[in-house]
């Protein structure tokens, strides 16, 4: 194991491309097919490198395990910030436009509002893993937008609850009163749940764009001129369902860096990045 890598197989000859994704748990069939098919389009020996842990995958990127990742948002700024050159390729449809969501448990008494809701002021608070996008930063953003102040300072009591199905949990069974959550997730928990309804969404935030490819800056070096946008048009062109499926969205579409500069900016504001 290199790097919290577990290489699959690949053609021995010429440099391998290698991609990972954060979040496969156990997917690998569908990734070893989409290996197999972006090798197809490329020309190149391609290789599915699964990663222990969304870290784990940062860090195979920066030093060069793998050229090739499928990151949330801010570990994609992350990365880029980190490897000069690297660019987000390509995004799912779905995450062109990703939101959160705060939910409150309903003992609270707090209801929908379309402005951010200062009624949370004083309350509980999970976030979800501390390096989430969707779940951290942008959360943690807007209350600092809203109040002025860290989250620490407006709340009785912060905490991460690691993933964003256990920040519904929390806030479910009333560990915490208030959490935030990805809306993709919310939703998906909401269409398979036969918990009852002690948690509401009580504020939807402003679109932000999430999920994405990121190719380092470096492969046209070492797999030939133009790399990267063969890679970006391989991906762009994948209608397998099973492929698709395993990532749970509709299609891949274009992206560019130009799209997470507001993430990046976020970054710096809350001191994630300098």
């Amino acid at each position: 194991m290199i790097g919290g890598l577990y290489p699959s197989a690949a053609p021995a000859h010429g440099p391998t491309l290698c991609f990972t994704v954060v979040y496969a748990g156990h997917h690998a069939r569908p990734l070893t097919k989409l290996a197999e098919q972006l090798q197809a389009k490329l020309g190149v020996p391609v290789s599915y490198c699964p990663t222990v842990s969304s870290s784990a995958a940062m860090k195979a990127f920066t030093n060069n395990d793998v050229q090739l990742a499928f990151l949330g948002g801010f570990m994609g700024v992350q990365v880029r910030h980190h490897v000069p050159g690297s660019q987000a390729i390509a995004q799912t449809a779905e995450d062109a436009a990703h939101r959160f969501y705060l939910i409150a448990n309903d003992t609270t008494g707090l209801k929908p509002a379309k402005d951010f809701p200062k009624e949370i002021a004083g309350k509980s608070f999970t976030f979800g893993a501390r390096s989430s996008t969707s779940g951290r930063l942008m959360p943690e953003y807007f209350i600092r937008q809203a109040f002025g102040r860290s989250p620490e300072e407006v709340f009785s009591r912060v905490g991460f609850s690691g993933q964003h199905s256990l920040t519904i949990e929390l806030v479910h069974v009333g560990t915490f009163d208030v959490g935030a959550v990805s809306s993709l997730v919310w939703d998906l928990d909401q269409k398979g749940t036969s918990k009852p309804g002690r948690v509401s969404v009580i504020w939807e935030s402003p679109p932000f764009p999430h999920y994405q490819w990121t190719i380092r800056g470096d492969v046209d070096a070492t797999f030939g001129s133009g790399i990267t946008e063969r890679v970006r048009a391989a991906l762009l062109s994948i209608d397998n369902p099973a492929i698709l499926d395993m990532f749970g969205r509709s299609k891949f579409i274009p992206a560019n860096n130009e799209a997470y500069a507001p993430l990046e900016e976020v970054a710096k504001i809350t001191g994630r990045l300098p």
